[in-house]
């Protein structure tokens, strides 16, 4: 199977989807998700694949979420929003096997939310975290907000969408947003090693206790459509574009005086 926006490798084992759009920061299109989409369920049901890990390409970015230049009122592809973006986050929530997401550089907006939904998360000493929606004319009426708040608690949460700060990856490791925070240089064979330990897991055992986690915040998936329609609805207003508008002119936006 080809890719255009993606790669996907085997290693021991472990399965290894990684964004390929370093020029991008690694931001996704409509193209992008289809393709993670499909490798997520190529290697959550190939018998063979015992764990999957999630990264980016270079040494830049994990995922800096959308790709501005592919939004304009809607991003290029299919879904509420132009993105499928309830049907990616699903994806990495119902594979039976655990997604690790490898961040070794920016995990920012929607690759931030990435990062959250994966079962487990392990970063460099270069990650940086964060998210900017608030300072782009956006949000994630989702697992980013709701799932965020289960994962750091609420007034961390509320901190992080509210004041768009960037994290390291010991910050990250701190508050429970990511499970481990590694020197650069031992980044990739410290995920690989998580990877081999869970091939040797009872793979029953292991899609059993992924869906019991997953049950007790399920309800989200509803708030996520819900609030996906909501978004679409925003992105067709000049609030919104003024976020795009002044990323494009390189100053700062003015949502306020669009505000109804």
């Amino acid at each position: 199977m080809s890719y255009e926006d993606i790669l996907y490798e085997v290693r021991n084992g472990v399965a290894w989807i990684i964004i390929n759009r370093p020029d991008k920061m690694n931001a996704f299109r409509g193209t992008t998700c289809d393709e993670i989409i499909k490798a997520m369920n190529r290697a959550g049901y190939d018998k063979s694949i015992g764990a999957i890990v999630l990264t980016g390409a270079g040494e830049k970015a994990f995922c800096t979420g959308g790709d501005q230049s592919a939004h304009d009122g809607n991003y290029d592809g299919r879904g509420t929003i132009g993105l499928p973006m309830e049907e990616l986050h699903a994806a990495i929530r119902d594979v039976p096997k655990p997604v690790i997401a490898r961040v070794q550089g920016y995990a920012i907006g929607g690759g931030n939310v990435l990062a959250t939904i994966c079962d487990l998360t392990i970063c460099s000493e270069k990650a940086i975290f964060g998210q900017v929606g608030p300072k782009m004319g956006s949000v994630d009426p989702g697992y980013g907000t709701a799932f965020l708040a289960r994962m750091v608690g609420e007034k961390k949460a509320r901190e992080i969408w509210y004041m768009c700060r960037r994290y390291s990856g010991k910050e990250a490791e701190a508050m429970g947003l990511a499970n481990l925070c590694v020197p650069h240089e031992q980044l990739d064979a410290e995920v690989q090693k998580w990877g081999e330990e869970l091939c040797e897991r009872s793979p029953t055992a292991l899609a059993i206790a992924k869906r019991s986690f997953n049950m007790d915040t399920a309800h989200q998936a509803g708030i996520a459509g819900l609030g996906m329609y909501a978004l679409k609805l925003y992105y067709d207003t000049d609030e919104s574009r003024e976020g795009v508008n002044a990323l494009k002119e390189k100053r700062k936006p003015e949502f306020r005086k669009y505000a109804k």
